[in-house]
């Protein structure tokens, strides 16, 4: 139940992230109305994780880990923002960190 909720809590930050590109300085009331309410169930989610008994430096360091993932390549493959191999080597240095931490807990 506890991994549920926390890709959930994931799946909220990817959300509010990526409509971050709609809000136009926080203009538009819709986008910017998913962008909160992204991010308040996000850290609602996380506080419920870390409630549950998960340590919050494996919860952080997976939330982040694999938002920013997630986020990289969502953007590269639907938004035309290319990644370079440098990126990519980055991004795969943060998910291999977040299992590190994972697996030393």
């Amino acid at each position: 139940m506890v991994w549920i909720l926390l890709a959930a809590a994931i799946l909220c930050e990817v959300t509010a992230t990526l409509s971050l590109r709609l809000v136009d300085g926080f203009t538009r009331v819709g986008p910017t109305l998913v962008v909160v309410a992204g991010y308040v169930a996000s850290f609602y989610l996380l506080a419920q994780v870390i409630r549950h008994g998960l340590p919050l430096a494996v919860v952080y360091t997976i939330w982040a880990g694999v938002g920013v993932l997630v986020i990289a390549l969502f953007s590269a493959a639907f938004l035309g923002e290319g990644l370079t191999r440098l990126q990519i080597a980055g991004a795969a240095l943060v998910l291999i960190g977040a299992a590190i931490v994972k697996l030393a807990t």
